[in-house]
């Protein structure tokens, strides 16, 4: 068997992993964003000003924000469950010690903190939720597409082969709602009257990049026989394909709709779309082809599960795009985002009824044909996700009000009347001082070229498959590969950041 095979079969035939797995390992970005936002307040507490050097403040966000993702999906996977355990009575010792050793003169009591808290004011221009949301799905997506190639990555983690969930097959879906919660449709202001297919014209326009990109990747990929997995999306598509016509459906759908109707367009997509999963050949075909046989005989056989699966993406999108524009309703304080948990949480639930009751009357969750228990996993854990960062904004604006000056890059930004910052003894963070603090970050700066990274790590992994014998290789070897490639992706993030570069030109 060829090194080309071996590396196919390594990846295919499998499984995934428990829904409970998932969402304990979804757990651990909003605690590392935690735990180095607790260490920035800490180290200001004890130094009186922020971490300064560009150095320390990307190894520092490296080594809290990247890499023990690194160790959970790898040495560390067997004990998962554990790991979330650990990082989050870490940092409620951190929390208590920053609480205990706060200036005296800043002493108040407990339950007057408490209340200014709920009646502090955000600035409300930003959710800095959204944007970590998005660059933690790229960093664990770019973590993902080259740990599977390694033996220490767990089978159970990659993409199943028909029914099941894997952490890879999430990672498809999130990227899409990712994409939607910052889709024109969503960012449009409701009060702005717009001709009714300009977001389709400006849709048009921007995807060609992603085009682009999956005909070099489609063309790249056959010049140098590169292992694929051919029952993911085919024979010649990829997920930049499903992207781009994703988005241009999306586009069309709601110039003729109404963009406040998203859900109902998204549930008459998937419920269409699964009822003739379930009532049609339309299943045989994507899972065997129009012979029965598998086979790959012209373009709408052979690349079945890409341009079919466009219906669930489709669907996972317009919903997405209905909570982008919940959450961005004008909230200006923390009691009003404490009430917007509640209904992430209500909805969560619902998700998850929903998703029992799908997957018990249909089938079980397969990303290989997106169908309705996918598009509804899918939707479900992405909340739960967006619902944990949300929670850790509002945790790190509860600290900060409790060392005054002090201040988290990619955080909620605590805007008090001059009349309470007297009161209360706090100070807001000068202008200055708070656009320096977003420099040293590396979630800045990856979110600054988001595109680019994920392009940069698909190259990457490509270079290490095709110069190392990734399935033979020994955990620590493997570590050492992977904390290489991810800093080297963020170094250069970084640096561009740094530099104030944007490399987008559409």
């Amino acid at each position: 068997m060829s090194q080309k095979q071996l590396k196919e079969a390594f990846i295919s035939n499998l499984n995934g992993t428990s829904l409970l797995e998932i969402s304990a390992g979804l757990s651990l970005p909003p605690l590392c964003l935690l735990c180095r936002g607790l260490l920035l307040i800490l180290h200001y507490l004890h130094r009186g000003k922020p971490v300064s050097s560009r150095k320390y403040s990307l190894l520092l966000d490296f080594l809290l924000l990247v890499s023990p993702l690194l160790f959970a999906c790898t040495v560390l996977s067997s004990i998962i469950f554990f790991i979330p355990v650990i990082l989050a009575a870490f940092c409620a010792g951190i929390f208590f010690k920053i609480y205990s050793q706060r200036k005296r003169e800043a002493r108040t009591p407990f339950g007057q903190i408490v209340k200014e808290f709920q009646e502090a004011r955000l600035d409300a221009e930003s959710i800095p939720a959204i944007t970590v949301f998005r660059v933690y799905i790229n960093v664990l997506t770019s973590i993902s597409i080259l740990a599977v190639d390694f033996p220490q990555y767990p089978r159970r983690y990659a993409k199943a082969e028909t029914y099941g969930t894997g952490a890879m097959d999430l990672g498809v879906g999130a990227f899409i709602f990712g994409n939607a919660l910052v889709c024109p449709e969503v960012r449009q202001k409701s009060h702005t009257t717009q001709p009714r297919f300009s977001s389709l014209a400006r849709q048009v326009f921007a995807v060609w990049p992603l085009v682009s990109l999956g005909v070099g990747r489609l063309l790249s990929v056959k010049s140098i026989e590169y292992h694929e997995h051919t029952s993911e999306y085919g024979v010649h598509w990829n997920f930049f394909f499903t992207l781009a016509l994703v988005r241009l459906a999306a586009s069309l759908l709601l110039a003729i709709f109404p963009r406040h109707r998203a859900w109902l367009v998204a549930v008459a997509v998937a419920v269409l779309y699964q009822l003739l999963l379930s009532s049609t050949s339309l299943k045989g075909f994507i899972l065997h082809g129009s012979d029965g046989t598998g086979s790959r005989l012209g373009f709408l056989d052979a690349n079945r599960e890409g341009l079919l699966s466009l219906c669930g993406y489709l669907a996972i999108y317009l919903a997405s795009v209905q909570v982008g524009l919940w959450l961005l309703q004008r909230r200006g304080s923390v009691r009003e985002w404490l009430e917007a948990l509640r209904g992430l949480a209500l909805a969560l639930l619902a998700l998850w009824v929903l998703l029992q009751l799908c997957q018990m009357c249909t089938e079980p969750v397969s990303r290989r044909m997106a169908n309705l228990p996918f598009c509804t996993w899918v939707l479900a854990h992405c909340l739960l996700l967006l619902g944990f960062f949300v929670l850790t904004d509002l945790t790190l604006v509860f600290t900060k009000l409790l060392v005054r000056g002090s201040s988290v890059p990619c955080c909620w930004k605590v805007v008090q009347p001059p009349d309470s910052r007297k009161k209360h003894g706090m100070e807001a963070v000068p202008v200055g001082r708070q656009d320096k603090l977003s420099q040293l970050c590396l979630i800045s700066a990856i979110n600054k070229n988001q595109l680019l990274f994920f392009l940069l790590a698909n190259v990457m992994t490509g270079a290490v498959n095709i110069l190392i014998d990734t399935i033979h290789s020994k955990a620590a070897f493997t570590l050492c590969i992977l904390h290489f490639y991810m800093f080297f992706n963020c170094l250069v993030m970084y640096i561009l950041h740094d530099r104030n570069i944007v490399l987008k030109f559409w």
